[in-house]
């Protein structure tokens, strides 16, 4: 059996560990490449057990202290530093299978290059296509790029069909009637609106079901990933955003369900587990053993499924608001975000002053659709800069 060759952007955070895990478990893969921020000390011990080709740390200040503690291990590892090095583990023909999973919108350029390289794509990082929408989809149909979604929900989409993109099985996606994203409504399900205004960055992180992250635990609060996830669906399955919709389910079994027009609907169901979605992308189209819980239905109390309340969430109106208009949108949308939940973080703004930030930046910049990855940053620039002058005007 040929062993297939995978390239780890992110391996230090959460989706980035499950991978490895999964590696680690089974004989099928080897290690090309690893990436991390600014967490070296976790990287080099990556490096140590899986002694992959290459391992970058896109903090280039950290080069210096990473080559040092290199040099000190065991491995042959080759070190690169600096976001031009991560391009270039991503594009590499020595790896087929890319696992992108860089938070955030510094996962952008590195993803968009493992696409126009023709990978299989293990798209963790939804702020990528959130922000270059039909751009990164054309790239992927040029090269010949499979783009897999590893996120919980829309693997279970992906699963849901028989054909995961668009243009395989036309009939199929004629055929559909409604995507629906499940969300847990994490920490803040049930607490009064009027207690928002005193949520801190500890109660928002408190997640009840997965463990994330701080600003994606931050998003699942203020149910801004469900907002950026009806985004990536629009792009991703080339659906209308008229036929996408998003529900709350409290256990996070059912992870996402495809209606269809005669009345049928196709769930997904799956523990909790980050590893099931990631194993199925990297053995797509087949699938492999995990050592993950199995979901047993008779132990099941019940399952629980809400319409999400957009007043109590208003960054999902807001993520909803952006998929319709298009153009511009989401990239403000995701880039006013970011910095409004890291302002959050540090304690410079209170939690509802999250979607007030978010839905002025929209409102005072234009929405013109981009065609460059050069104009998506400048747009996602000015959308910062704006943020942040509304950030220290409030403070």
């Amino acid at each position: 059996m040929i062993k297939q060759s995978v390239t780890i952007l992110g391996s230090t955070g959460s989706v980035g560990r499950s991978s490895l895990d999964l590696m680690r478990s089974t004989k099928r893969f080897e290690l090309f490449a690893i990436t991390a921020n600014k967490n070296i000390h976790l990287l080099m011990k990556q490096c140590e057990e899986f002694n992959p080709s290459v391992a970058v740390v896109a903090d280039e200040s950290l080069a210096d202290s990473c080559y040092k503690l290199l040099r000190e291990s065991d491995c042959d590892t080759e070190l690169k530093a600096g976001r031009t090095a991560l391009e270039e583990v991503a594009a590499d023909a020595q790896a087929t299978v890319v696992v992108a999973a860089i938070v955030g919108s510094s996962g952008l350029d590195s993803t968009m290059a493992a696409a126009k390289s023709g990978k299989r794509v293990l798209l963790a990082n939804k702020e990528a296509l959130v922000m270059s929408g039909e751009l990164f989809m054309q790239e992927a149909l040029k090269s010949g790029s499979t783009i897999v979604p590893i996120d919980s929900e829309h693997s279970g989409i992906f699963q849901c069909l028989s054909r995961g993109i668009p243009g395989s099985s036309p009939t199929q996606f004629e055929d559909l009637d409604k995507l629906v994203l499940t969300a847990s409504g994490g920490p803040f399900l049930n607490l009064p609106i009027k207690d928002f205004k005193s949520v801190t960055p500890e109660m928002a992180c408190a997640h009840p079901t997965w463990k994330m992250g701080k600003k994606i635990s931050v998003d699942s609060a203020s149910m801004m990933n469900k907002g950026l996830e009806l985004i990536e669906a629009h792009y991703l399955f080339g659906v209308d955003t008229r036929k996408l919709d998003a529900i709350t389910h409290p256990q996070s079994i059912v992870h996402a369900l495809v209606h269809f027009r005669d009345g049928s609907v196709i769930a997904q169901l799956a523990n909790p587990d980050m590893k099931i979605p990631i194993a199925y992308g990297l053995s797509y189209p087949r699938r492999i053993e995990t050592d993950v819980q199995r979901l047993n239905l008779s132990e099941l109390a019940d399952l629980q499924f809400f319409e999400l309340d957009e007043n109590r969430f208003p960054c999902l109106r807001l993520g909803r608001s952006a998929v319709e208009e298009g153009g511009a949108s989401p990239i403000l949308l995701n880039a006013a975000n970011e910095i409004a939940v890291e302002a959050f973080l540090v304690g410079k703004i209170g939690f509802t002053k999250i979607p007030e930030i978010i839905e002025e930046v929209m409102t005072k910049i234009p929405c013109e659709s981009p065609s460059t990855i050069a104009i998506i940053h400048e747009l996602d620039l000015r959308a910062r800069q704006l943020s942040n002058q509304l950030i220290n005007k409030g403070s």
